[in-house]
């Protein structure tokens, strides 16, 4: 499949097949969030893949907005790192489309669970702490995001987006 089909098929599934994913495709999912460009190259993200059931259940309570999360085969949560580099948040928002292309091509689904909160301060704590404690979490690293991945249990259709004018424009601002 090549990158733009990917894109284009790509859905959040939220709801998974009750079926293990091999590690060797877990393996990829993490490649490409490793393989993930940074600004300046400097190591501002870190990966931690949970596939314990338990602690899946548990990091399913981090928000309202993620309990898909005890039903997936495993998750990829997505580290920052501010003090190695000041665009961690574009870099570990990167590294997390890149997984997610990536499970497109390989045929699981995928669900993109917000975990920092850039506009309230204490939720985000709050959030961040679940996560941070239940994995052993250094203090100095943000928890950006859960990915939730497994075999999709159905395919979704495609959301209608607004229209492509006005989304696109060429040479400046001007409708």
């Amino acid at each position: 499949m090549n990158v733009f089909d990917a894109i284009q098929k790509r859905r959040e599934i939220t709801q998974f097949q009750m079926k293990k994913v091999p590690q060797n495709e877990l393996e990829l999912l993490l490649d490409a969030g490793y393989l993930a460009p940074t600004g300046n190259n400097l190591p501002s993200k870190e990966l931690v893949l949970v596939t314990n059931q338990e602690m899946l259940h548990h990091l399913s309570k981090t928000t309202p907005y993620v309990q898909w999360l005890e039903n997936s085969s495993a998750a990829i949560v997505v580290l920052g790192r501010p003090e190695i580099s000041k665009y961690w948040l574009q870099d570990t928002s990167i590294a997390c489309g890149f997984i997610w292309l990536e499970a497109v091509e390989v045929g699981l689904g995928a669900a993109f669970g917000a975990v920092y909160h850039a506009e309230d301060a204490n939720e985000s704590k709050v959030r961040e702490d679940h996560v941070r404690e239940a994995l052993g979490i250094p203090e100095d690293r943000r928890v950006v995001a859960i990915l939730g991945v497994g075999y999709p249990e159905k395919e979704p259709e495609a959301k209608e987006l607004l229209s492509r004018d006005t989304v696109v424009y060429y040479e400046n601002f001007k409708k």
